[in-house]
């Protein structure tokens, strides 16, 4: 029986280009790939650091293969890289010798915050937590050791009460946790590190270069301040700290600090 609808011959393709794509098997016919090359970086030579301070460089190991910020508009902060100035600061703070009282490394670590150089050159946190706690006692002790009422004002008794008296005692109205961060708050803090220009050789990096007070430098002046009563309590000992902590920020501040 004929079908009722015969085979049509093939029809002739008259386009070159149709030709030759029905022409070629499929494993040859090849799309257009958007593909990116990626190439390694040479190989740089090593770099001997043996004749370096640990405190001019990055560690090796600790650099990252790649940058994990990308397109920032985020300025470089320059910072103090020259020894005499800093040399020069601690002659400032710790009197005359004061750039021979401590090592180079710790110099220098002693006025790096953890934000310089992603904390990869070692930062002041350890120092500034003893140095910290060691202003805090003194602060304590001068407090305890003034006059009654140098700090405050007596509140008469509204029933005519007097208080127990004694000598010993005569300092404890002055001691309180008010008064004592009122007194060593990071503001009068940054004030005291200031004076000694404090912020020429402060290695950190702000949130915002222009604007350093939006960016917490009185903080970080504190924080400085606290790490050389650290440091100087590190190689020096407790006597040497605590006479630093009293008669350069205490005294300042308007502590009545005794010897």
């Amino acid at each position: 029986m004929a079908s009722l609808f015969p085979a049509r011959a093939a029809r002739t393709i008259s386009c070159s280009a149709c030709r030759s794509l029905v022409s070629s098997s499929p494993a040859s016919i090849t799309l257009p790939l958007f593909r990116r090359t990626y190439s390694t970086p040479a190989e740089e030579p090593p770099i001997d650091y043996s004749d370096k301070p640990r405190w001019s460089y990055t560690p090796p190991r600790a650099k990252a293969p790649f940058s994990i910020r990308f397109d920032t508009n985020r300025r470089e902060f320059p910072v103090n890289q020259n020894p005499a100035v800093l040399n020069q600061f601690y002659i400032d703070f710790l009197g005359e010798g004061g750039d021979q009282v401590l090592s180079d490394e710790v110099k220098w670590l002693a006025v790096t915050h953890k934000s310089f150089d992603q904390g990869r050159r070692g930062f002041n946190d350890r120092l500034a937590f003893l140095g910290k706690r060691i202003v805090q006692l003194q602060a304590s002790l001068a407090l305890a050791q003034s006059p009654a009422n140098t700090y405050s004002t007596p509140v008469a008794d509204s029933f005519g009460r007097e208080p127990f008296t004694h000598p010993a005692l005569d300092g404890l109205d002055n001691l309180s946790s008010s008064t004592k961060k009122f007194l060593t708050n990071k503001s009068r803090l940054a004030e005291i590190a200031d004076r000694h220009d404090l912020r020429k050789v402060l290695r950190w990096r702000p949130k915002k270069v222009d604007n350093l007070d939006g960016s917490g430098i009185d903080l970080v002046l504190a924080h400085t301040l606290y790490a050389l009563v650290g440091a100087v309590a590190l190689e020096k000992g407790g006597l040497a700290a605590n006479k630093l902590a009293r008669e350069r920020i205490l005294a300042p501040l308007g502590f009545l600090v005794t010897a």
